[in-house]
């Protein structure tokens, strides 16, 4: 009797402890993360954030966005002592989190405090192990960091979308536009959609072209004089015979990418209007949509003289990369 007796109390010791800790499990998924877009909270002790480790972690995370006017950093960064960080950083999105000592390691871990999250372990026995593993995953780094905060910003703008029907009927597409954005000029294979903001504005450009308008091999000359006949056809100054070009001084940055699994050619630079004082950047995506015998072209540029472009363009980015093909 006093067995069985036992064995029941060990029973419901061990179906308590498992509610506990599937209540656990299901308070940490269900704590939200919160903070600015683009952000990453670095733990890491005051002295290796001031010394070798910190100018490494920042070199490579608060670099310069590629394609802006301005020097802007790819993240802001947060840091805090590894003594502060219980309870206190664990709602960010982006954690990096850098101890020295023991064995080296390296580590992502989903949702570990919150959700949706990244959780960067990486520990090593000296600064230059360190350093070692984070140039070696650095790219694996930005761009889970980059996917997650392009899901967020997603998810952000999809409380209150623009009508899709006259882009879908159009070019047989659907993508997420925030309802502050309207319609600003629609022709047979064009629209253009822009949202004012404080001391300027951001644009979203649709337009389709014939698969032979960008032939191989001359990619970017093609993609640039293509986007400025577009910019003399629709995109004027408020000064007389002024448009939009690319421009000259500047070398966009190109490179092939893949959206919705097609190929994809991704340009970034600086747009001014000729004959005018207005500039800003552009990210251009000339999609290769063979099953329907076109190039379809997803821009988004911005003017914003007197703000931070990144978070601008990084929003631009995560409302052409909601794109669905029907």
């Amino acid at each position: 009797m006093g067995f069985i007796s036992i064995m029941n109390k060990t029973l419901f010791l061990c179906l308590f402890f498992s509610v506990i800790s599937c209540q656990k499990q299901e308070e940490k998924l269900a704590q939200k993360t919160s903070g600015a877009i683009n952000t990453i909270a670095v733990i890491i002790d005051d002295q290796l954030w001031n010394g070798e480790m910190g100018d490494s972690i920042r070199n490579k995370f608060a670099s310069p966005v590629l394609g802006l006017p301005q020097e802007e950093p790819l993240f802001s960064i947060n840091q805090y002592p590894v003594k502060l960080f219980e309870g206190f950083s664990t709602d960010s999105r982006n954690i990096i989190i850098v101890k020295k000592g023991g064995k080296s390691n390296f580590e992502i871990k989903e949702n570990e405090y919150a959700t949706p999250q990244n959780a960067i372990h990486i520990s090593g026995k000296s600064t230059t192990e360190i350093i070692d593993i984070l140039e070696k995953n650095k790219i694996t780094i930005i761009n889970k960091m980059r996917t997650t905060e392009i899901i967020e910003n997603q998810r952000i703008n999809k409380d209150s979308l623009l009508n899709p029907k006259k882009i879908k009927d159009k070019f047989n597409i659907t993508i997420d536009v925030p309802s502050k954005y309207n319609f600003v000029m629609r022709r047979k294979n064009f629209i253009w959609i822009k949202k004012e903001i404080t001391s300027g504005n951001t644009s979203i450009l649709i337009y389709q072209l014939p698969l032979s308008a960008i032939p191989k091999y001359n990619e970017v000359n093609s993609i640039i004089k293509k986007r400025d006949s577009i910019g003399k056809l629709y995109i004027h100054g408020t000064e007389t015979h002024s448009n939009m070009i690319t421009e000259a001084a500047y070398s966009p940055y190109f490179s092939m990418t893949n959206l919705e699994g097609k190929r994809a050619y991704e340009t970034k630079g600086t747009w001014e209007m000729n004959n005018d004082f207005m500039s800003g950047p552009f990210i251009n995506y000339a999609i290769i949509d063979k099953k329907n015998n076109r190039i379809l072209v997803l821009e988004g540029f911005c003017y914003a003289p007197s703000k931070g472009k990144r978070d601008l363009m990084f929003e631009l980015e995560s409302i052409i990369k909601s794109i669905k093909f029907l």
